[in-house]
């Protein structure tokens, strides 16, 4: 008997000094990371997440433009990672079958929104967003008061329209424009050839949701209209004509940092710029492309990313229970969440820490309000280059000459283009 409990007494006492060494009963973390930028704060997160739970968390970062090679060559091994990034449909469909399933698990029951869940065909839940970015309409809510209105007072196409076009009313005696420069040079144009039209896509996937679950090989066009509605509201109530635009040379963050224009359409990676140029996140906030969709009210911003969770099926039960508490904890631990969001950016978790990046607040207050986010249907644009090349003309064409007949002509570009180039892409 005394031999026993003197056997028990050394046991507790091996417990007591190295936790750790029990933790492989525990399962453990392997975690693959994608973004070689945050490597040394998931390298924190990681050491304090073992120091706290005893559990081994390792992680390895592939270096850039090499993670697909890494990923396959580490899932051969057999300590491969239980934690992967799945980040767009084609990786989805490639990596299908060592996902685990995280329908109804505790960090995806953390999402804000469904905008960041990527399934396989079979429905299964494959990888969750853990980071975004999101563009929209940045707004000088200073200039914007000086005008006489409050963020609040715009919620729809209608009340943004009112706002813009009586500020053009105003424009020499408030001294500012409603609208920053649209330039069609190569510097800009993409603001508004591959963020803008997201609008049209975005409300066509809604629609039809089967049909954007990969790049589908035509669109409709259906929105169309309300792509013109805030388009020619841009271009009419902006510092530089539109005649002007083709000619490009402008500088929208200039104008806009030096309180030429209350709205600037770009995303969350101007606030450093801004922020360079004296600007203060109270006086800044990014509202949605309101357009004259029905029940925009409830519009969210345009967000998006390629860092996705999965979490790999075929690790032992220990290590996926591991992985899976790993990843709760990191979204709802207020210092650990801190971290993650100060090298991310912003996380799309309920209980995650508030990003530092206003507009990335922004974005996340939305989601937490119940606003739809617009996902970037914008990625699926076939044969970027080519197709957006056909489309800038076309809008050049209508800038200078605004009507129903040349509006075809952008029409015809966007719409007939993506087909055409869908084919030229994939045969």
């Amino acid at each position: 008997m005394k031999k026993t409990l003197a056997m028990l007494l050394v046991l507790c006492m091996v417990v007591a000094l190295c936790p750790a060494a029990f933790a492989a009963d525990e399962g453990s973390v392997y975690w693959l990371n994608f973004k070689p930028e945050s490597d040394e704060a998931l390298q924190q997160i990681a050491a304090m997440y073992t120091e706290e739970t005893g559990v081994e968390v390792k992680v390895v970062t592939a270096a850039s433009g090499t993670y697909n090679q890494t990923l396959t060559s580490e899932m051969d091994k057999s300590d491969a990672p239980t934690l992967f990034v799945a980040g767009n449909q084609a990786a989805v469909d490639e990596w299908a079958d060592y996902c685990y399933d995280l329908t109804g698990t505790p960090i995806a029951e953390e999402l804000n929104t469904d905008a960041y869940m990527l399934y396989d065909e079979d429905g299964k839940l494959c990888s969750i967003g853990y980071c975004y970015e999101c563009y929209g309409i940045i707004t000088n809510k200073a200039l914007l008061k000086e005008a006489g209105y409050e963020v609040s007072d715009i919620t729809n196409f209608e009340s943004l329209k009112a706002v813009a076009e009586d500020i053009t009313a105003r424009k020499d005696e408030l001294g500012f424009s409603a609208f920053t420069s649209a330039g069609m040079d190569g510097s800009s144009s993409w603001r508004f050839t591959g963020h803008l039209i997201n609008l049209e896509y975005y409300y066509e996937s809604v629609d039809d949701p089967e049909a954007w679950t990969s790049c589908p090989a035509t669109i409709t066009g259906a929105y169309m209209d309300n792509y013109r509605n805030l388009w020619d509201l841009m271009i009419n109530n902006s510092t530089v004509a539109p005649s002007e635009l083709a000619t490009g040379g402008f500088d929208a963050q200039a104008e806009f940092a030096n309180g030429e224009a209350v709205f600037y359409s770009q995303g969350n990676w101007e606030w450093s710029g801004l922020a360079d140029k004296g600007m203060k996140a109270e006086d800044l906030t990014m509202i949605p492309y309101y357009c004259g969709v029905e029940g925009e009210e409830m519009a969210g911003l345009n967000c998006g990313t390629e860092n996705y969770w999965a979490v790999n099926g075929d690790a032992s039960e220990e290590d996926i229970q591991a992985t899976l508490d790993f990843m709760y904890w990191l979204v709802t631990d207020a210092e650990a969440s801190r971290i993650a969001v100060d090298t991310f950016g912003v996380m799309p978790y309920t209980n995650s820490a508030v990003s530092t990046n206003p507009f990335l607040a922004n974005a996340n207050e939305y989601a937490s309000n119940g606003h739809y986010t617009m996902w970037w249907a914008t990625n699926y644009q076939p044969n970027v280059d080519a197709y957006r090349a056909a489309v800038v003309s076309a809008m050049n064409e209508y800038n200078n000459n605004p009507s129903d007949e040349t509006w075809a002509t952008v029409e015809t570009a966007f719409v007939d283009g993506w087909a055409v180039q869908y084919q030229a892409a994939n045969g």
